[in-house]
């Protein structure tokens, strides 16, 4: 067929919706067992708006307006009914579960294998997002801890930290959300971060949103690994985040430089106790199976242009780096489709 697009999430269901509207024969390919892409995955207190545990915006997709009959409701519920309304609205052609385990270059020709069996294609949509990548660093001592480690994809409520001494390590608006709901119940609470934070008091508005993104994409062009998107934006100073920093729950420490069996230890000899270390440190992108196309640069990610591969212009990413955000995921969508379209024609002219 003409194009594969592998991932359902909302970068993937974009570019799905301009390779309709191009009139090509495309086919998307989703590892997951129902619509919802990592929404399904989510923790219960996550919600879409409304409250200090809101998400970051949702924004809709094209061509169907994302406006949950109950917002209240978790993300991981109302994220995925909205997208297998637009699975259904505009007729996508998306297979699932299937796993794709290698993506290989034959001729002119794409070879797209996985768990139930190959498609082949002239052009390629790689939307498989972070979810399935989370990444914790690696620390002296870390084997030797007695208590509880964890990462936040497999948060289990704050409930499950009652009267437990907590760690949690990341400068992210999921650890600041995990710490303002494990205070409550939990002993202790300790916040961990590589780097100071950065709270941002002004607006993120559409200037603020482009700059962001231009510095993200800057690193992308030279083929440097994505950094996640809040290391630019900074934390909106919220009125539920200033309540936590003025209650001594949103207080930073720096980076332990080693985790001990009952707890961390500073590098000044200063300890604390811990019973469950949370890690909150992101996530890495999902690319394993375009290894066989070469496509990482010297400097250890791949170079886009826009959201072509420059290694080989059959492949676009989407969803990450500069578009791994909602927002971003659905006009890097759009934009790939739009440049597959045209990136196809030339070839039937030549």
């Amino acid at each position: 067929m003409d194009v594969v697009v592998i991932g359902a999430g909302q970068a993937g269901l974009s570019a799905a919706w301009g390779l309709r509207r191009a009139g090509l024969d495309f086919t998307v390919l989703d590892a997951e067992d129902a619509p919802g892409g990592a929404w399904r995955h989510r923790w219960d207190s996550l919600r879409v708006s409304g409250d200090a545990f809101a998400a970051h915006r949702i924004h809709s997709l094209p061509g169907l307006e994302f406006a949950p009959a109950d917002p209240s409701l978790p993300a991981n519920v109302v994220v995925p009914e909205y997208f297998a309304a637009y699975e259904r609205e505009f007729a996508l052609p998306v297979e699932r579960p299937v796993r794709v385990t290698a993506v290989r270059s034959v001729g002119s020709e794409l070879r797209v294998e996985t768990d139930r069996g190959v498609w082949t294609a002239k052009a390629l949509v790689n939307a498989t997002g972070t979810w399935t990548r989370p990444f914790v660093p690696s620390y002296p001592g870390a084997s030797t801890f007695r208590g509880g480690q964890l990462h936040a994809v497999d948060f289990p409520g704050a409930e499950a930290f009652t009267g437990q001494r907590v760690v949690v390590i990341g400068g992210g608006s999921s650890a600041v959300q995990f710490l303002l709901q494990i205070a409550p119940v939990a002993a202790s609470t300790t916040w961990v971060t590589r780097t100071p934070p950065r709270w941002r008091e002004d607006p993120f508005d559409a200037d603020a949103g482009r700059e962001a993104v231009a510095l993200v994409e800057e690193r992308v062009r030279a083929g440097l690994p994505p950094r996640p998107v809040v290391s630019v934006t900074g934390l909106p100073l919220t009125d539920a985040y200033r309540a936590g920093i003025e209650a001594g729950v949103l207080v930073r420490r720096p980076m332990f430089t080693r985790i001990t069996p009952t707890g961390v230890e500073w590098a000044d000899g200063s300890t604390e106790p811990a019973d469950v270390l949370l890690w909150a440190t992101g996530f890495r992108p999902a690319i394993g199976h375009l290894a066989p196309l070469h496509l990482r640069s010297p400097q250890g990610g791949i170079a886009l242009d826009g959201t072509r591969a420059l290694a080989d212009p059959r492949v676009h990413l989407v969803g990450y780096g500069p578009s791994a955000s909602t927002i971003g995921a659905n006009r890097a969508g759009r934009a790939a489709a739009h440049e597959i379209a045209e990136f196809l024609r030339g070839e039937a002219a030549a």
